[in-house]
């Protein structure tokens, strides 16, 4: 397949351009996660730092940068020199300053002088990872945070006028209660962030907890689940955060921008080992190695891993799994404009079968999950992706 299916978007400058930095430095790994993580070391910092720049400049940046996040492990553990070098060097390529920069942070790195150093690049928004405001919870997953830290932190963060602060919550945690789930979430309300992530607990291959569920130490209740998800939906509403992804919730005007635009299948630059890029008609990963990411980087090769040439069908089938995701839903005319090759005939059955089961509806052209679908979300991204799989008639 070739690597033409971008060259549209390319010609037109308002498409928004996305920069991902993937930093991989982690205190300690928290149980439920398995994103690429190594604790730091002076020297593997500084070489990271060089090689984000190396690989930088084996992109072709075609237009100014739109919206920058970092990403990790644990961004916020870079000590601010470094956070201040990685800012310029990042900064040098985008043309200008981007309308959104997020940072994740964790609450126990969270420090005056690390948010000096990023309020002085131009960062607008904060996320930090919580989880929970329980001692329990937080130990049974594995971080190194007290709910004690997560107060202190978030005091920095507003102190330090970040636009926007996203805070992370999870559920469905082993042995989490209903009740202390809504307390959880009634806890984050009360320090009033301007977003909200809730994310249902997941169960990823070589994970601590992906051990004690295949040993019978913890169990999959997908009915509880279902019970929390709806709780969530309901008591940030009333609280007055509008839902526009399944697992995020934000005031008016703080949404993130730099997902949405993931969502909806525009570009993004990954920098950084274990990063994902969708750039230049080409989607594929860095690998999730930092001394073999590095030796990559260093001959010239980037984004080697899963790496696949896109067609119109595959970024409109994309739209439609992740888009469906969004309350907004997808506008289905532009896509069957833009990929006319695609299993439309096959698509359309399945949307008709999805409003037919009450999960989705079709309105002047746009498809949206219900409620009851948005809770099969998962679900109906396979479907479509078997729908995607039918033959095309000549």
């Amino acid at each position: 397949m070739s690597g033409t299916g971008l060259a549209q978007d390319k010609a037109a400058p308002a498409d928004p351009l996305g920069v991902y930095v993937h930093v991989p430095f982690c205190a300690s790994t928290c149980d439920f996660c398995a994103f690429y993580q190594v604790r730091p070391t002076a020297g593997d910092v500084a070489k990271f730092l060089g090689n984000v720049e190396m690989e930088a400049e084996l992109v072709s940046w075609r237009r100014p940068v739109t919206t920058v996040f970092w990403g990790g492990g644990t961004p916020g553990l870079l000590a601010p020199a470094d956070l201040t070098a990685l800012g310029r060097l990042v900064l040098a390529r985008c043309g200008g300053q981007p309308a959104e920069w997020s940072v994740e942070m964790a609450p126990a790195s969270v420090t005056d002088a690390r948010l000096a150093a990023l309020k002085d690049l131009g960062v607008t928004r904060i996320s930090m990872g919580v989880q929970s405001f329980q001692p329990a919870l937080l130990d049974a997953l594995g971080r190194q945070h007290s709910r004690e830290q997560v107060f202190r932190a978030y005091e920095r963060v507003r102190a330090a006028g970040f636009a926007s602060v996203n805070l992370d919550l999870m559920f469905a945690l082993p042995g989490q209660t209903e009740a202390e789930w809504t307390a959880d979430v009634a806890e984050a309300v009360t320090l009033a962030p301007d977003h909200l992530s809730t994310y249902c607990l997941t169960f990823e291959e070589d994970t601590a907890l992906w051990v004690k569920l295949s040993q019978g130490r913890v169990k999959l209740d997908p009915e509880h689940e279902a019970r929390l998800y709806e709780m969530t939906w309901a008591q940030l509403e009333a609280a007055g955060y509008a839902q526009y992804e399944v697992s995020n919730f934000a005031r008016p005007g703080h949404a993130c921008r730099h997902n949405l635009n993931t969502w909806r299948m525009h570009e993004w630059i990954g920098l950084g080992p274990s990063a994902a890029s969708q750039h230049d008609g080409w989607r594929g990963a860095n690998i999730a190695d930092l001394h073999e990411w590095q030796a990559r980087v260093s001959r010239g090769e980037r984004m080697t891993e899963d790496r696949v040439g896109l067609s119109p069908a595959q970024l409109a089938e994309d739209a439609l799994i992740f888009g469906l995701r969004m309350n907004d839903g997808v506008a289905l005319g532009p896509w069957r404009t833009r990929a006319p090759a695609a299993p439309w005939a096959a698509v359309d059955e399945l949307l008709t079968r999805l409003s037919d089961d009450g999960l989705a509806m079709v309105e002047g052209g746009v498809v949206r999950l219900t409620s009851r679908g948005r809770l099969l979300a998962d679900a109906v991204g396979l479907e479509i992706m078997q729908a995607f799989q039918e033959p095309v008639c000549a």
